[in-house]
């Protein structure tokens, strides 16, 4: 599944909402023209199977590891998934380690010294994503890499992960989600435009552009 066809089918099913006009407003408060649940994903078996084979041509480029890790909750499902396919050992990891029983963060059985490729729903700020990394080499793993459904571009991101020393490539990004909603006719050249702002500065765009039209 090419990168274009991933954001197309994303859009259909509506796990990706854009909407220039009626901004949505994400957990952290910040305001945005997109919101992004590839659970959504999980519901439709033909595009469910499509991400996983995509994945699996994804994660060759992390080649040799030897278990798959999901980042909680939206990339348990979508790690287990490739896990399943390649017939590898599956674990994943909770934000936090639970209060009660064994008080695990990490659930299932992990070796110290095994090579562990992460798998994320998406990327954003990438903070999620390097906090798991962090966990898993607490533990003494080797973090190979993480693999995500979809990579909003940010370079803050990229920022976490040169710092982490950790690569990371996504199916799908911002600007080939905007370049595919485009062409498709699904948003119009102008609300285009306004959506590229928005991935130029996130934090800012709000104000320094929405507000003001």
């Amino acid at each position: 599944m090419q990168n274009f066809e991933i954001c197309r089918s994303l859009l259909q099913i509506k796990a990706i909402k854009l909407n220039a006009n009626d901004p949505f407003i994400w957990a952290s408060g910040m305001r945005s023209p997109i919101y992004c649940d590839n659970r959504v994903a999980l519901s439709y078996p033909e595009i469910r199977s499509s991400i996983k084979w995509a994945l699996n041509e994804l994660s060759k480029k992390f080649e040799p590891y030897a278990v798959i890790a999901g980042v909680a909750t939206a990339g348990i499902a979508h790690g287990a998934l490739l896990a399943d396919l390649q017939e590898k050992p599956f674990c994943y990891v909770r934000p936090e380690a639970k209060s009660h029983g064994r008080q695990n963060q990490i659930e299932g059985d992990l070796q110290a010294g095994a090579k562990v490729l992460v798998v994320e729903d998406l990327i954003s700020t990438g903070a999620s994503s390097i906090k798991v990394v962090e966990v898993l080499r607490d533990q003494n793993v080797d973090v190979v890499g993480v693999i995500a459904i979809f990579d909003y571009g940010f370079n803050v991101a990229k920022q976490a992960f040169e710092h982490s020393n950790c690569n990371y490539a996504a199916l799908a990004t911002y600007a080939e989600l905007i370049q595919q909603a485009k062409s498709s006719g699904y948003i119009s050249e102008e609300d285009g435009s306004i959506l590229k702002l928005w991935s130029e500065d996130p934090k800012g765009w709000y104000d320094n552009h929405y507000s003001k039209r």
